[in-house]
């Protein structure tokens, strides 16, 4: 053994220790040797008194060398850790024993070396892979001694109705077993090949170290050997103990998981969740297999041993509330039914002619809702399931919706304005139980692989059905649902629990699921209300997904123009006109890209049209900055209505809001210089009901480090918002949330902004997007929309390219008419690019322009900068354009 040739390892480090072994593998006076990575003697020699010890078990083909970062950050002085990673025996360059030993026997064995070392807590166990099982089996036999638990990738568990992986299928087929994992080194590559990014030469080599000849793998194609495919198998029994004995195992747990894995996939995650339901669980999107080297676990890790108390125990959160009377969500809409409005038009359907479609009255919609949530319990639909709806805007996915939330199961929400790849991502990331969609959704289900039984919307041939994977259909289950004997209706779900997850834009990097419970969904509900005046008997277009579904909740009366909404930009004027007029619409919501689009096309707009609309009172757009111009476009449109852009977020929706007046009374206090802290950024108002904003100032760097909050004009930061309707939790991002909530009893929302004197908030940027120059930190929205003020230019962004400190800023604009190509701009669009910027103190560095710009699917609006910028660098550096 070599330590010195392991990048990453102290030789300090490396030891060897004899244990006698109990294993039933061995004859009794058996003494095993094993080898270890152990810091306790280098803790020791600088003094250190570790706070407990972490006990790291491997899986295969890997070693204790996959454990190095967690021994490096054990042994740093201020958080002190012993770290054990041990080599199994037959592997890594512990004993090769010449036995094939079971997964009892090597639980067993793991107890004969932590007794040999005196082990006696707290210990915390960490295992990956087949090592995740093995340390499970350890701690459910040692609970004096263990403190807490944490997961990487493993699994305890095949349910029978699936089969293995594929890889492992292949490991164990006779034609492949011998060959793939012992007589050649092919096992120990493929599993290399997981890592993403790539391994380094010199880390690839330290891992097949300990495997150079067929005879040091024999532990290696044993391991795969010992994998119970069946009850039938040897070491199902000891792995069935292991899973069920987890569901008595209370404490701390943590779960560090690398979604992209072909062998231990979310199926996996999933059912640990199930068995351990008090984890810590994050999801690395992009990592695999191979997590703790696709991604930093030891900074996580050392975070969560710090939140252990002195006796090993988690310091224990706070409880849930008791229930308090907090109406559910869909309070106005029983009402509604049960009363005199009951036969009145709730939610309606446009066909693309501009005539509706469908329509149900409060009672049907009521009626309906009661029938679907009985056939989904009938078919196993119950609290705390998880459901994903996959179904457009309209009367099918209110009354499944709403039938879900009555059950208490969890509704997960991921839109087709992900594409493909992030909504594969997001729906595999929830790992629904039930996924309720149309044909189209359900098809790409079965080509994609989502997880979950599958119920289609409308009822469908056999062939069809079979093919699609569907059980039932919405429509199936209603019928059944209605000829059911009527039940005691079920208690609503408790206010904190669980009610929905919602996926954000991804137009930041990928969508990440928020978790909202009943109470906060009721909060948002009620801060619209408030805010907005929007009362029972409102009259709601609702060309924005989430608030279709939250028109019943309001007691309005709810319409989808005839639209994709995953595509804001296909509404029309008429079709907007169509629908206000099929229910008289006196509220409208839609995104600025539907606006656009809507304002463009006025001129196919009728007498009757523009009647419809000059009867609305309220519009509301939100999802991305609404420039006055498009506005001022919108209200000759809307002649009575009111316009209003509230600011928010997935996370807290809304946050601030601003009519036009507003917006105008502001750019006006900008101009004039009369209210200081006017300008720089976009003027979003003033906290809406019930909410709280504030921000943390910003570092030279761009950072904002710290956690306390100001309220005062012109101080640029990071902005927070406390809020009855901010988010539970991000799902299954236990980093991503920790971060979030960082400083006490606020949301910290990524985004940048500073008050004016008058309390009004501006935003001005992402945190993530600003640009550290020399001359100090530049914010880019405020520069983006002096450029867009510009006549030949539509969308702009300002990023920065170069290291951090010494970033050039430069400008990529979007041009009317759209450039040809992208590259850099021609002289005299670049100086009034330049000329425009300085206006609001930022020296431009380059000028570019495109066809149009990287936007967001979901609001076509959100500009990806971060793209940008690396487009940016490319072009500037002497690359070819090509496409951003």
């Amino acid at each position: 053994m070599v330590a010195a040739g392991w990048p990453g390892v102290d030789h300090e480090w490396s030891r060897e220790i004899a244990v006698a072994s109990t294993s039933a593998a061995d004859v009794p006076g058996t003494v095993r040797r094993w080898h270890l990575l152990d810091n306790a003697a280098q803790l020791s020699r600088r003094g250190l008194t570790p706070a407990g010890t972490l006990l790291c078990v491997h899986g295969n083909p890997t070693w204790s060398y996959l454990w190095r970062s967690l021994l490096a950050a054990g042994s740093d002085p201020v958080h002190p850790w012993r770290v054990v990673a041990v080599d199994q025996l037959d592997m890594g360059f512990s004993e090769r024993t010449g036995t094939f030993r079971r997964l009892a026997d090597r639980i067993n064995d793991l107890g004969d070396l932590t007794e040999a070392l005196g082990l006696d807590g707290p210990v915390v166990t960490v295992g990956h892979d087949w090592g995740g099982v093995i340390s499970l089996g350890w701690a459910l036999a040692h609970p004096q001694q263990l403190a807490g638990a944490v997961l990487t990738n493993t699994a305890v568990h095949q349910p029978s109705d699936s089969g293995i992986p594929p890889a492992l299928r292949l490991a164990l087929h006779p034609a492949v077993h011998g060959w793939g994992t012992t007589r050649s080194d092919a096992f120990l590559r493929v599993t290399h090949s997981l890592a993403n990014p790539p391994l380094p030469a010199d880390i690839r080599k330290a891992y097949m170290a300990p495997y150079r000849g067929a005879g040091r793998r024999a532990g290696v194609g044993n391991f795969v050997a010992d994998i119970p495919v069946d009850a039938s198998h040897p070491s199902f029994p000891a792995l069935s103990g292991v899973a069920e004995g987890l569901h008595g195992l209370t404490v701390p747990a943590l779960m560090l998981w690398g979604p992209r894995d072909p062998i231990f996939s979310d199926r996996y995650l999933k059912d640990l969740i199930t068995r351990l339901p008090h984890a810590k669980v994050h999801r690395f999107e992009g990592a695999g297999h191979l997590v703790a080297e696709d991604r930093d676990i030891a900074t996580p890790v050392f975070e969560w041993l710090a939140e252990l108390g002195g006796d090993g125990a988690l310091v224990p959160e706070e409880t849930k509330a008791e229930a308090d009377g907090v109406p559910p969500l869909w309070a106005p809409l029983t009402e509604l039914a049960a009363g005199a409005a009951g036969g009145d038009t709730a939610v309606a359907e446009m066909d693309a002619d501009g005539n509706v479609a469908r329509r149900l009255s409060w009672q049907e919609l009521e009626r309906s809702i009661a029938a679907l949530a009985a056939g989904l319990r009938a078919t196993g639909v119950g609290s705390g399931s998880r459901v994903s709806l996959m179904v457009p805007p309209g009367a099918d996915l209110t009354v499944a919706l709403y039938a879900c939330l009555r059950l208490g199961a969890v509704v997960v929400v991921a839109d087709a304005g992900l594409g493909t790849r992030g909504l594969s991502r997001a729906v595999k990331g929830g790992t629904p139980d039930f996924l309720i969609g149309i044909e189209r959704a359900l098809a790409a289900a079965a080509v994609l692989g989502w997880p979950g039984r599958r119920i289609s919307v409308r009822d469908v041939p056999p062939a069809a059905k079979r093919v699609l994977g569907a059980e039932t259909s919405l429509a199936a289950l209603a019928r059944h649902g209605s000829g059911l004997s009527p039940e005691a209706p079920s208690p609503a779900p408790h206010p904190d629990a669980d009610a929905a997850v919602l996926f954000t834009s991804g137009s930041t990097g990928p969508a990440k699921g928020v978790l909202y419970t009943h109470r906060q969904l009721g909060a948002m509900r009620d801060t619209v209300a408030e805010t907005f005046g929007i009362r029972s008997g409102a009259r709601l277009v609702a060309a924005f997904a989430p608030f279709a579904l939250l028109g019943p909740a309001l007691g309005a009366v709810s319409v989808t123009p005839a639209m994709d909404v995953t595509a804001p930009r296909t509404l029309t004027a008429r079709a907007l006109a169509d629908a206000a007029a099929a229910i008289d619409a006196t509220v409208v919501f839609a995104s600025p890209a539907a606006l656009r689009n809507v304002v463009a096309t006025r001129g196919g707009l009728g007498r009757t049209g523009h009647m419809a609309m000059g009867r609305v009172e309220l519009l509301l757009s939100a999802g991305a900055p609404v420039p006055e111009p498009l506005l001022a476009d919108v209200q000759r449109l809307l002649p009575q209505a009111s316009l209003h852009t509230p600011y928010g977020m997935t996370e807290a929706l809304p946050v601030t809001d601003i009519s036009l007046e507003g917006i105008r009374g502001a750019e006006a206090d900008a101009t004039a210089g009369t209210v200081p802290g006017a300008g720089n950024g976009v003027c979003v108002g003033l906290p809406v009901h019930g909410a709280r904003v504030a921000v943390v100032p910003l570092a030279a760097d761009g950072s904002a480090p710290g956690n306390e909050p100001v309220t005062e004009a012109g101080v640029t930061g990071e902005i927070l918002v406390s809020a009855p309707h901010v988010k539970q939790a991000y799902d299954r991002l236990w980093l991503t949330q920790r971060e979030s909530i960082r400083t006490s009893g606020w949301h910290r929302t990524g985004d940048v902004g500073h008050f004016d004197a008058a309390g009004r908030l501006w935003v001005e940027g992402r945190l993530a997007h600003i640009v550290t120059a020399p001359g100090g930190v530049v914010t880019p929205v405020g520069a983006e929309q002096a450029i867009e003020r510009l006549d030949d230019v539509g969308l702009a962004a300002v990023v920065g390219v170069g290291p951090s400190g010494t970033q050039a800023v430069v400008a990529v604009v979007e041009t009317v008419p759209s450039a040809r190509k992208a590259g850099p701009a021609a002289p005299l669009l670049a100086g009034r690019v330049r000329d425009a910027a300085l206006e609001t103190g930022v020296s431009i560095a380059a000028v570019l322009e495109v066809p149009a710009q990287p936007t967001d699917i979901r609001h076509n609006a959100k500009i990806d900068r971060t793209r940008l910028s690396r487009w940016a660098s490319r072009v500037l550096s002497g690359g070819r354009p090509g496409k951003p």
